[in-house]
């Protein structure tokens, strides 16, 4: 039924535009004198149909299956819930929610399965309200669209009118879509910080978020100490930049100033090329080659080495990263004024001495810029982490040794159906609170040295 509804809206869009398009023409044919021309006519009416539509079928999707589960939960029998924590209910929802999608495991309770065929009813109940709905809100603003075709209208000014009004909505949602995050984030770790004692999860040296979640399940206490996380992907980021950052500077200063033009034209796409290249597939080469060369590097030095290190997984990820340095850095070297150029290899300098002394410290914005978005590509890779470094949390800056990252700990703990109400998912949210706090002080701080160089070289 959503398909029907988009293909009734492209359609209605394509209706729209040529009836006011042929109706506009028919007006200027007549001899009138037309304020806009005839394909502003035509646009004002494909984005008076578009966008209203759009967001219908948007909102209509979004709360759909929220609004189902409220009326599936609603009309469950009243003892099946009785004492049932809030986890308890999620997870019968989800099987109901299975056993409606055809995947059915054992042998469910009858009321389970009439649930699912109720929910069932209710779904394509809904999909066919959305056709019926979306077919007439586009059919009314095809006739407001069409009843506004004169000679006097400014097509023109409405059609820039809707889009400039999209921009601004577009740029609303962007910055409540952000507030909403740090909400949710500082909402969860605020409950997260309410089971855990504060000072515990910052200083703490243990991560072993295994709890108990239920009363006859045998588990450990758990334990939240976030140092080791967070040291393991400081380690691995720091291994990644030590790789990336002078092999991106050193390659683009190469292509910029010293590469012929024909190697410029061969290796600069070949190198981005591996901006392109799934991290999977990194992930793959870690533990195929890498990783192996690393072990077998270090039994013939004597040295331990576990079967993952953060030695390969950052590795692997500097080789990643390599094309976000080079590409902000050639960009950065390019802005810089031929004049700074010229004016020092006029002075008797080398082209070295140029680089180094003169187009490098003017490019220090962009180059800056290109280091801090693969600092936060490192930061955030998981992929690569789970493959190549391994799960396990360990106090260690020694990277011939196993660690872990903050994101594939925060991917670990909501793996599956997981219900909000105890330590151990709410930990993602707090592990994601203060990585989002070292980020933003990592952009602060690039800020600051922005501006500094800019007041200098502008």
């Amino acid at each position: 039924m959503t398909l029907i509804a988009f293909l009734i809206l492209i359609a209605a869009v394509v209706i729209g535009y040529m009836l006011n398009l042929r109706s506009a023409r028919a007006l200027r044919h007549g001899g009138a004198n037309m304020h806009s021309l005839d394909g502003f006519h035509g646009s004002y009416a494909a984005l008076m149909v578009l966008i209203p539509t759009f967001v219908l079928i948007i909102l209509w999707l979004l709360f759909q299956g929220s609004v189902i589960d409220y009326l599936v939960t609603s009309s469950l029998p009243q003892d099946q819930l009785q004492g049932k924590s809030a986890g308890e209910a999620q997870l019968i929802m989800a099987e109901i929610r299975s056993i409606a999608g055809g995947r059915i495991f054992g042998t469910p309770e009858p009321w389970k399965l009439d649930a699912a065929e109720r929910m069932m009813a209710l779904r394509a109940t809904s999909g066919g309200l959305l056709v019926a709905a979306t077919a007439a809100l586009a059919a009314v603003m095809l006739y407001i669209a069409r009843r506004r075709v004169r000679a006097d209208f400014r097509a023109r000014q409405g059609a820039e009118g809707i889009i400039h009004g999209l921009m601004v909505a577009c740029a609303t949602v962007a910055i409540f879509v952000t507030i909403g995050i740090v909400a949710s984030l500082l909402f969860e770790t605020i409950r997260f910080f309410k089971m855990v004692p504060f000072w515990d999860f910052i200083l703490g040296t243990s991560w072993e978020p295994q709890i108990p979640l239920r009363e006859d399940q045998i588990a450990a206490e758990g334990a939240f100490g976030m140092l080791p996380v967070f040291l393991g992907t400081l380690v691995i980021a720091t291994v990644a930049m030590l790789v990336a950052t002078p092999i991106g500077l050193l390659s683009a200063i190469y292509l910029h100033e010293f590469a012929s033009q024909r190697v410029r034209t061969v290796v600069k796409p070949v190198l981005e090329i591996l901006a392109g290249v799934p991290t999977v597939v990194y992930g793959f080469f870690a533990i195929l080659v890498i990783a192996p060369a690393i072990r077998s590097f270090g039994a013939d030095l004597g040295l331990p080495i576990a079967p993952n290190t953060a030695l390969a997984a950052g590795s692997v990820m500097g080789i990643m990263l390599i094309p976000f340095i080079s590409s902000f850095a050639d960009d950065a070297l390019g802005a810089v004024p031929r004049s700074l150029r010229d004016g020092s290899l006029a002075v008797g300098a080398t082209p070295a001495e140029t680089v180094l002394k003169v187009l490098f410290p003017a490019a220090i914005p962009g180059i800056v810029g290109g280091i801090l978005l693969a600092v936060s590509r490192a930061i955030g890779e998981t992929m690569i982490v789970v493959m190549a470094a391994g799960l396990i949390a360990k106090m260690t800056i020694n990277p011939l040794d196993s660690v872990t990252t903050v994101t594939v700990q925060i991917v670990t703990l909501l793996i599956g159906d997981t219900a909000f109400d105890s330590p151990k998912t709410l930990a993602a949210f707090a592990l994601g609170m203060v990585l989002f706090l070292m980020t933003l002080v990592i952009n602060i701080a690039a800020l600051r040295i922005v501006r500094k160089y800019r007041e200098i070289y502008d």
